[in-house]
């Protein structure tokens, strides 16, 4: 009797364990299929915000602008409208953390090319050393293709405020002259403009997440 009274544990206690796994696998299917977060300015690292918008809890939308790209074309939100696209911060001559960012845009560049809902968008820090023919030079060591990808530049203040106040991913470096320390996140954005996912733009891993969430959200558009 005892010794069934054991086995009958055991197998209950095994039922437990394969039940839990089993549960755990179907809600994270469940999770998968769920709408990405909306990312708002006081949910997102205060370094990386603007002290104007801090507090700001829903509402957030990316702002208009206005850029130069690599071919010399003016860039507004008009070329991105109705469109999922993964925005980040570079230099041109930046030796350390912006060439492995490129190689990992250039990833999600070859997984979007024949996607006509998604493009990107990356931003000179530098925006007086990087003119139309540095990032055109730079475009084309790097495999940018021109229909999916601009490099832009512009007006210092105008790229400031869009990395601090719109796409909340770069600090400020202190200075009076609109200074930026440009970090590695990337910005995922959606078709209303807002903010759907921050990555780390040197991590491999995070970028496959981005690419997957890339087409969860397009699920969002069907």
């Amino acid at each position: 009797m005892l010794r069934y009274v054991k086995q009958l544990k055991i197998f209950f206690l095994v039922l437990a364990v394969v039940s839990g796994v089993i549960i755990y696998f179907m809600y994270s299917a469940l999770d998968t299929n769920k709408p990405l977060p909306i990312y708002q300015p006081n949910r997102i690292d205060a370094s990386l915000v603007d002290s104007s918008i801090q507090h700001k809890k829903k509402y957030h939308t990316i702002a208009d602008f206005k850029l130069i790209n690599q071919n010399g074309d003016t860039i507004t939100q008009a070329n991105y409208e109705d469109k999922i696209y993964v925005a980040d911060f570079f230099f041109t001559t930046c030796q350390t953390i912006c060439p492995i960012m490129t190689t990992q845009m250039y990833r999600i560049q070859k997984e979007i090319l024949n996607d006509d809902e998604v493009m990107l968008l990356s931003h000179s820090v530098t925006p007086e050393i990087d003119s139309v023919e540095q990032l055109k030079r730079y475009a084309l060591e790097k495999g940018v293709n021109d229909y999916k990808w601009n490099l832009v530049t512009g007006d210092r203040k105008h790229i400031y405020d869009l990395a601090r106040k719109s796409y909340l991913v770069v600090k400020d470096d202190g200075s009076e002259n609109y200074g930026m320390i440009h970090t590695e996140n990337f910005a995922l954005i959606d078709k209303k403009k807002q903010i759907r996912g921050l990555y780390n733009g040197v991590s491999p891993a995070s970028i496959d997440s981005l690419i997957q969430d890339i087409q969860r959200l397009k699920k969002e558009y069907q």
